[in-house]
């Protein structure tokens, strides 16, 4: 295998936990989040909130990490590293998806915006860019004014893609700690995280109900 192939290996076994499952009727929710470095704030906020998409009967899977070096995006290069690939892939699976980003200089990182770029390689599919898709934003900031600058600004690129951002959206403060150990500190953080999946989850089970209506043969 390649470097990067088994990067890839590796991280699909450490992100296990959230492995699709074979449920045929349980949404698939994707989270795309957090930095390069394994284990920083806005992967663990994401890492809460598709815990608990999964514990409301959803799948999930996470690109975070490593997986999140990507090169920049390039719509005039055909060619796809295997990470691009995977994260296009999961991109055309999700019934839902949640957006986790720290805040840097009043807006979203920039490997996270490079990451939603690669959505444009749906341009055609039957379902483009996020369409019919619920998306849930999660934004943590080291203060207040950051959050609502960068929350802003996410859920105006999501409209961009089609997407149908929740009403709700978490914005946590990271100038005081708010995770220890993979948990939440605070209840409220907790509630906040929560609030995003179960609405993701929600929405994602409504279009698939709407779907399933839309394509019965009338009676008559």
């Amino acid at each position: 295998m390649t470097a990067e192939a088994t990067m890839l290996h590796d991280l699909d076994t450490a992100f296990g936990a959230f492995r699709p499952t074979t449920s045929d009727d349980a949404p698939h929710i994707v989270g795309i989040g957090g930095t390069t470095r394994i284990g920083s704030s806005s992967e663990t906020a994401l890492r809460l909130a598709l815990a608990e998409a999964v514990r409301l009967g959803a799948t999930a899977e996470i690109i975070s990490g490593p997986l999140l070096d990507l090169p920049a995006y390039d719509p005039a290069n055909d060619h796809r590293s295997p990470s691009a690939q995977r994260l296009v892939q999961a991109l055309r699976r999700a019934d839902g998806i949640i957006l986790s980003t720290p805040s840097y200089h009043g807006g979203m990182s920039g490997i996270i915006k490079n990451a939603i770029d690669y959505a444009e390689d749906m341009r055609t599919d039957d379902r483009p860019y996020f369409d019919g898709r619920a998306v849930g934003v999660i934004v943590t900031a080291y203060g207040p004014q950051a959050l609502g600058t960068t929350l802003s600004s996410v859920r105006s690129i999501v409209h961009a893609l089609r997407g149908w951002p929740t009403p709700f959206a978490a914005a946590i403060n990271s100038q005081v700690a708010p995770f220890e150990n993979g948990r939440a500190v605070r209840p409220e953080t907790d509630a906040q995280l929560s609030t995003v999946a179960g609405q993701v989850v929600q929405f994602a089970r409504a279009m698939s109900a709407a779907e399933a209506v839309a394509v019965q043969p009338a009676a008559g």
